[in-house]
């Protein structure tokens, strides 16, 4: 079962708004992450390779932020790549999104998707442009382009590649976006990390459920 996300906003509502020691721990991780050049992105031993983490090099402007997350999960590309694919079901693994439909476009570059977040989270809609859909290299992107929320000029990347054994998937999920007024790059690294961290999470969880459940030998 997902963890409760009613709670999970409420916390985001709170480190978005107050700096911390975690901030600076964040801080930290992105300069090591290194957006601005192919960065030596790893998910414990296992390494990102380089053909991979050149599409997590971002531009960052002066008053921008950039990060990236790393989630290793025990279940094949294929699988994982079924549930990230999905541009018009995000919320298959997003707790935080409470609806989506699609408004422009059926699933190629270009289309345009109207998302509504949970309450609680300072934010109410988000409407997502799919920039990237590469079902042979597993890449996908989209940037946010309106709505009600704190996020802008959000762009994410989202690869997978196997790990060395071929059994697992490491997925790298990097983002670049403008600091709100009010706010410090920590800040906003924190908050969106701990929303990316959370989504990756639950993928994981979700595939590799899917995967058992492949696996399980039939009764007939």
């Amino acid at each position: 079962m997902p963890a409760n996300p009613q709670g999970s906003s409420l916390l985001l509502h709170r480190i978005s708004t107050n700096s911390t020691a975690a901030a600076a721990a964040v801080a930290t991780d992105n300069s090591l992450m290194g957006c601005q050049k192919r960065s030596p992105l790893t998910c414990s031993t296992t390494p990102v390779p380089d053909s991979v983490a050149r599409y997590h090099t971002h531009p960052v402007g002066p008053n921008q932020c950039c990060s990236a997350v790393v989630q290793q999960i025990a279940a094949p590309v294929s699988t994982v790549w079924s549930v990230v694919r999905r541009f018009d079901n995000p919320q298959a693994y997003k707790h935080f999104v409470k609806s989506c439909h699609v408004i422009v476009g059926d699933g190629d570059v270009g289309t345009l998707r109207e998302v509504h977040v949970i309450s609680g989270l300072p934010a109410a809609r988000s409407t997502e442009r799919l920039e990237i859909l590469d079902d042979e290299r597993h890449v996908l992107s989209f940037s946010i382009v309106g709505g009600e929320h704190r996020l802008a000029n959000y762009r994410s990347v989202t690869t997978l590649h196997s790990t060395p054994a071929g059994n697992g998937t490491v997925v790298v999920e990097s983002y670049v976006v403008d600091v709100p007024p009010g706010n410090t790059k920590e800040e906003t690294s924190l908050f969106a990390d701990t929303i990316v961290r959370c989504n990756l999470q639950s993928l994981a969880q979700i595939a590799e459920n899917l995967a058992r459940r492949s696996n399980k030998p039939s009764l007939s």
